[in-house]
């Protein structure tokens, strides 16, 4: 018993090491994504009003979408599409590369995936940028004596960001991964609060709700969608 807790002692410290890496790397997006998604449901281009319809039927596509593209397309598929247990559309291109003449269909495929790289890289430019001014837009909702500064705060938080960034993945994980831990504690410490303030809003685990948004705006109804699936991102 001794013996394995030796064992399991370090190998516990390097699990919590490497999930807490992991939240500042990966998870963190996820923690910002929701705020201007919905944000650009009632604010953006084709932005609807905020009534407790609209906002229900919103919340019940954002659930649902989660739902849906974790179970299916991330569980039931891209884990299962992998090279030799590496993933992603640059590992799967390397499975058609051409070692003779190349077939029309494999030309095909081959143009799928720079298609799919095209977007994998156009999604790591764009991203970081809409995450953090998304993120710094909240203090101007907050108090507009923040709003000049928007702008100048959220280039100099990235340029800080991709300067560090070339000393390693794992030394940026480190730093954010606690501040992402205090960040997700706060959402959810204000996501409870908020449900014990409007407990209706758990209706939105109700998939009705999403299909009656779709019936009750039709098109514009479909272009919310859009921003929804910023939430995915």
């Amino acid at each position: 018993m001794t013996k394995r807790s030796r064992k399991g002692g370090p190998r516990g410290r390097a699990l919590l090491g490497l999930a807490v890496v992991a939240l500042g790397v990966v998870y963190g997006d996820i923690g910002t994504s929701p705020l201007y998604a919905l944000k650009e449901c009632f604010s953006g281009f084709h932005s609807i009003p905020v009534t407790p319809e609209n906002v229900i039927g919103v919340l019940s596509l954002v659930v649902w979408s989660l739902n849906f593209v974790v179970s299916f397309k991330y569980i039931g598929f891209v884990l299962r599409a992998d090279n030799r247990g590496e993933g992603g559309i640059l590992a799967l291109l390397a499975l058609v590369r051409p070692l003779g003449k190349t077939s029309s269909g494999r030309a095909l495929l081959i143009t799928l995936g720079l298609f799919g790289a095209a977007l994998l890289y156009g999604d790591g430019v764009i991203t970081p940028a809409i995450s953090v001014l998304g993120a710094v837009e909240g203090m101007s909702v907050a108090t507009p004596a923040f709003k000049p500064y928007v702008w100048p705060l959220a280039v100099i938080i990235l340029s800080v960001l991709f300067f560090f960034q070339r000393h390693g993945t794992a030394r940026v994980g480190r730093v954010f991964g606690p501040i992402m831990g205090i960040w997700f504690i706060s959402i959810a410490l204000l996501g409870i609060r908020g449900i014990m303030m409007k407990p209706e809003v758990l209706k939105a685990l109700n998939p009705w709700y999403a299909f009656d948004f779709f019936l009750r705006d039709g098109v514009r109804g479909f272009l919310i969608l859009g921003s929804v699936v910023l939430v995915l991102t």
